[in-house]
């Protein structure tokens, strides 16, 4: 799952950050309005936390302009007390719920499984199985038939989202945006050298998913019979 953190106080900004990460999001932070709005039209987020006072565009104009272009992302309002009347604001522009400041890291984190519950989103565990594979995307480890293998961390979030897509194609485009970021320097040989390196993980571990190349489309987590 994609983050992306529009807040202007970096401090907070950075912490959760952090705390997100720790949860295997992969999270983009932003201190402005139009930074904020000009991230979330790419449309690869999966979530937007949005702060209401924001220099440049304030976060109630920033969520009306995402929705007006016709974006879904759902959006959770980071909000300090005594802002009820900008609350709900938000909620009747299109936001999804809001965490008044201070909040807790357990209540943040619950607001926004809800939230990706509701949207229909696949809310990430940390173990995943296909076939006869298992990932565990805390530990980083790969196993099957006993065996098991450490991945680095690109290989552990490229197979999260192939495994996490269920057998749809995904293109190169779509995993360098999800897993490096839209403004990121990551070239398609950077996908092929990761996808490489997975296959070969598989065939040594004698799996039976495969990652099937899908020529001028992308890439696809098949199971062999």
């Amino acid at each position: 799952m994609r983050v992306l953190i529009v807040e202007d106080e970096v401090h907070l900004a950075e912490a959760l950050t952090q705390i997100l990460k720790k949860q295997h999001y992969s999270v983009d932070a932003v201190y402005d309005g139009l930074t904020g709005l000009d991230n979330a039209l790419s449309g690869i987020y999966d979530l937007l936390l949005l702060d209401i006072m924001l220099p440049e565009m304030d976060g109630i104009t920033l969520l009306k302009t995402i929705r007006a272009e016709g974006i879904a992302t759902p959006v959770i309002m980071l909000t300090a007390k005594g802002e009820i009347s900008d609350t709900i604001a938000g909620l009747d522009c299109g936001a999804d719920d809001y965490v008044a400041k201070p909040f807790s890291t357990g209540e943040l984190l619950a607001r926004i499984r809800a939230v990706l519950r509701r949207k229909g989103e696949v809310v990430p565990e940390d173990s995943l199985k296909f076939a006869d594979i298992e990932l565990n995307t805390s530990m980083l480890k790969l196993s099957c038939k006993g065996k098991e293998l450490k991945l680095i961390l690109k290989e552990c979030e490229l197979l999260e989202l192939l495994m996490l897509r269920k057998q749809a194609v995904i293109s190169k485009e779509q995993m360098i945006e999800k897993l490096w970021g839209f403004d990121s320097d990551a070239e398609h040989n950077n996908v092929e050298v990761y996808i490489s390196f997975l296959r070969k993980k598989l065939a040594f571990l004698g799996a039976s998913a495969r990652i099937t190349t899908i020529r001028g489309v992308g890439y696809v987590l098949e199971a062999t019979s």
